[in-house]
């Protein structure tokens, strides 16, 4: 008996019908949208799909372990697909540079936890219960029995880990526990990717945080503290918008 919505049933159809396909995701990628848009790259490659991963923005360096092969890609134009899928993209603007070259399509799906999200595909599946899209491609990928590898456990986990912040927000879920389970028991590795999102720091972070250290305010008796960063900053410090 099927328990999942019927929208993904809809889902796994057009996919199946469709050769080519361009996996989209949202402009200054976050984990959720980079571990998502990798993972569900891979497994409809596995599939046999003719498959294109597209970001306007280059990967922040803690997520870049995912993309040894560089399979997240600027934007071309003049290219055609028969599937574009949207994931964590709350609206089509969203997506940059990447909808301006996606227009010659057939099929348009977007998949997403926001309640926000604008539903501008044509095929929609939002579901803010879950607090990852990174969740959402997990039970994607076990309604369509695709085999969940090693890499694709990893770049899931990190997807649900970061947009949980680490399991500690209040939108996880008893059942987020229960899919982080099941990534690890299928491969995913706890200790690479806890060092290389959580522990691992470039210097020009540690430039950029004595920047701030060094010009903070205080204010209501010390109890809050504020500072700002200019576009200098990050040039001085060598940092990324990530790294703040």
């Amino acid at each position: 008996m099927k328990t999942h919505p019927k929208i993904i049933d809809r889902i796994i159809e057009g996919i199946k019908q469709s050769d080519t396909i361009c996996i989209a995701g949202h402009i200054r990628p976050d984990g959720d949208c980079v571990g998502s848009q990798l993972g569900l790259t891979l497994a409809l490659q596995n599939e046999g799909k003719k498959v294109i991963c597209w970001n306007e923005d280059s990967i922040p360096q803690k997520y870049r372990f995912l993309d040894c092969e560089g399979t997240i890609q600027k934007p071309k134009r003049g290219l055609k697909f028969d599937c574009v899928i949207a994931t964590d993209a709350a609206s089509f603007e969203r997506l940059g540079t990447v909808g301006q070259c996606v227009t010659d399509r057939k099929l348009f799906i977007n998949i997403d936890h926001h309640e926000s999200n604008t539903r501008y595909g044509d095929l929609n599946w939002i579901s803010a219960r879950e607090p990852s899209t990174g969740e959402l491609i997990f039970r994607l990928m076990q309604a369509a029995k695709w085999p969940i590898t090693k890499p694709i456990a990893n770049c899931l986990f990190t997807a649900v880990s970061t947009d949980t912040g680490s399991f500690q927000y209040p939108s996880t879920r008893p059942g987020t526990y229960h899919v982080a389970g099941e990534l690890v028991r299928r491969g995913a590795d706890l200790a690479k990717i806890t060092d290389e999102v959580y522990q691992s720091y470039p210097l020009s972070r540690a430039r950029l945080l004595r920047h701030v250290y060094s010009h903070f305010r205080l204010t209501h008796n010390d109890r809050i503290a504020y500072f700002w960063l200019k576009k200098a900053d990050f040039a001085r410090t060598g940092a990324e918008s990530s790294d703040s």
